[in-house]
């Protein structure tokens, strides 16, 4: 009997997971990574948080049902031989290195993140592409039950504002592209129209039209989330019934 409880169990996690699909469409290799903010739940998928995935590839895994407040971001021009931390990569490091730190590894802006969390209030998947720190890949989020996408398809380094640019490769080229917030463009990160902190952190106190460079982002990535409040903008923000076990497929340069 217990043998077969634990089967059937087993039969049932696995239902209950979804198939996370990350795709390499850029023609130069990318170090995906995970976080999964654990003070928000405690469900975690079934790969390393962090690894290297070359021109085209793909990789797949296993995301339980329940996964809450997790994103995956791509780091760019990785070397983990020296000192692997923050600084390992051009754009995009994390604390401890290829594997991303379970507790602090939330990956160094700018950077563009996909975030998700399953099974939300109402029965919903929550997922968006946010810019909200800054920029440094395109990237799109698709499923396989028709629910909407959610990207930033366009490539939004190489007209990126002189005040946000940055920073460089090897080759003197941008990789990435600060959010105004993430460049404190104002002087004071902790009362901010452009982090909608301090004075500003409601919705009506920080609107869309006080942020600088709100206009850049959202105008070449309508379905991203650019900015703290960006759900009043009705295309930041993603739902899909959770009922319906949606698949997801993360896809860079797509």
């Amino acid at each position: 009997m217990l043998t077969t409880s634990i089967a059937i169990l087993a039969v049932a996690i696995g239902v209950s997971a979804r198939t996370f699909t990350v795709v390499n469409n850029c023609a130069f290799t990318i170090w995906p990574a995970i976080f999964t903010d654990l003070n928000v739940g405690t469900a975690v998928p079934d790969q390393p948080t962090g690894w290297e995935q070359a021109a085209s590839q793909s990789v797949s895994f296993t995301v339980p049902d329940d996964w809450k407040a997790g994103r995956i971001w791509g780091r760019r021009d990785c070397d983990f031989s020296v000192d692997p931390g923050p600084n390992s990569c051009v754009v995009g490091g994390c604390n401890g290195g290829l594997e991303c730190d379970a507790n602090t590894g939330t990956g160094v802006p700018p950077a563009s993140v996909a975030e998700w969390t399953l099974s939300a209030d109402g029965n919903q998947d929550w997922y968006d592409v946010s810019l909200v720190d800054g920029y440094d890949l395109p990237m799109s989020i698709t499923n396989n039950v028709g629910c909407s996408v959610a990207d930033c398809s366009a490539d939004l380094n190489p007209d990126c504002p002189a005040e946000l640019i940055g920073p460089y490769n090897a080759d003197g080229e941008p990789v990435g592209c600060k959010s105004a917030c993430y460049a404190n463009l104002d002087g004071n990160q902790a009362n901010s129209p452009n982090c909608c902190s301090g004075q500003y952190n409601t919705p009506e106190t920080c609107p869309s039209s006080g942020v600088q460079y709100y206009d850049y982002f959202k105008s070449r990535c309508p379905n991203s989330y650019v900015y703290a409040y960006d759900e009043s903008s009705g295309t930041a923000l993603w739902t899909c019934d959770s009922g319906l076990s949606a698949d997801y497929t993360l896809t860079f340069c797509p």
